[in-house]
């Protein structure tokens, strides 16, 4: 899962489990996992047609969605990305990562874009309340679409406590499994424009050209290797090594064996696999953009995500600035207690109860 998977799992897991009170129906487009099913208190149904495209969204949320209100009874509807239904009186609430759509059109095939363009700021007007997941995306929403900031709650992500530290036979056999035995830098993340995994390979491949690197380079993520081939220069090509989804278990070595974890996409709403590699105690560098400095405090060394040679020296300056890794080492998982999974449930239901108050 991605982030707005992982999102919707660990709080609905946390709300379902702590309010046995209350009787829960989730919606589904296709057969589901029964792992979805976290409690006795939860009624899976599957509605159809499968909404994976924006003329079925439509039909999804306008039609088959208030169908299921109806039939189950139900007194709300939450939607935990960001689409809601236009077709019904009852009360809902939309959880809204971020707007990137609005501020980089470019990333996204056109009839996504249209849809989101057109029916977002409708979502944003008729929600009763909105939780979003940073103060930078809540600020973005209220500007965008003029909403009220008094209707917008802030619930942070949070990371799973699989990731953590882990020793140094474990990151010798991480190692030896994907990056043939060398210290690497790690990227984690769905390979899309804005994470910026073009720019970060040309540093890479600076770095490399100047002598200045022996690190090898892992992304995990969709395997897009044979997509991105021709951006890569023949002579670091041998040393960036895509492997593809990983479980999450392979992913919490992966990241806690990384000599670095660099993260520079252009714009996020939160940014979770920063969160993990912090908490895993991985010196960071992130994106000097949108949410990230709100995620990593002083925790991480910034740079400017549009700039390749202000990443490559990010890069450089963590590799070999002893003094600054074992800061940032230190700093990281104690800048990842102030995010949690239980906090983020907290305020998704705290921000019901005030929408059905």
């Amino acid at each position: 899962m991605e982030g707005f998977g992982w999102y919707t799992f660990e709080n609905f897991k946390r709300i379902v489990q702590q309010h046995p009170e209350h009787e829960f129906i989730f919606f589904f487009d296709r057969k589901y996992d029964p792992k979805f099913v976290f409690a006795d208190n939860v009624t899976p149904v599957v509605l159809y047609p499968q909404a994976r495209h924006p003329e079925l969204f439509k039909i999804w949320f306008n039609f088959a969605v208030p169908r299921a209100l109806k039939k189950y009874k139900c007194d709300a509807f939450i939607s935990p990305d960001g689409y809601l239904s236009l077709n019904t009186k009852l009360p809902q609430l939309i959880v809204m990562h971020d707007l990137n759509f609005e501020h980089n059109p470019q990333d996204l095939p056109k009839s996504a874009l249209n849809y989101y363009k057109k029916y977002f700021p409708k979502f944003a007007q008729k929600a009763q309340r909105i939780v979003t997941v940073s103060e930078y995306s809540k600020q973005d929403i209220v500007q965008q679409y003029g909403i009220a900031p008094e209707k917008i709650d802030v619930g942070y992500n949070g990371a799973s406590p699989i990731f953590k530290p882990i020793s140094n036979t474990e990151s010798e056999t991480v190692k030896q499994l994907f990056s043939k035995g060398k210290n690497y830098i790690l990227f984690v993340g769905a390979l899309s424009p804005r994470k910026n995994l073009n720019r970060l390979i040309a540093a890479f491949d600076a770095m490399h050209k100047e002598g200045k690197s022996d690190l090898e380079l892992v992304i995990v993520g969709e395997d897009l290797f044979k997509s991105m081939e021709t951006k890569i220069e023949a002579s670091t090509k041998e040393h960036i090594h895509f492997t593809g989804h990983l479980s999450q278990a392979n992913l919490a070595q992966v990241v806690a064996a990384a000599h670095i974890f660099a993260f520079v996409p252009y714009f996020e709403g939160f940014g979770i696999p920063l969160l993990e590699a912090m908490q895993s105690g991985v010196p960071c560098l992130a994106a000097k953009a949108t949410s990230l400095p709100e995620v990593g405090g002083d925790a991480v060394l910034y740079c400017d995500p549009y700039n390749v040679d202000a990443i490559k020296e990010g890069l450089i300056r963590l590799a070999e600035d002893e003094t600054l890794r074992n800061t940032l080492k230190e700093k990281g998982p104690q800048r990842a207690l102030n995010f949690s999974w239980d906090k983020s449930a907290e305020v998704l239901w705290s921000a019901f109860l005030k929408m059905m108050d």
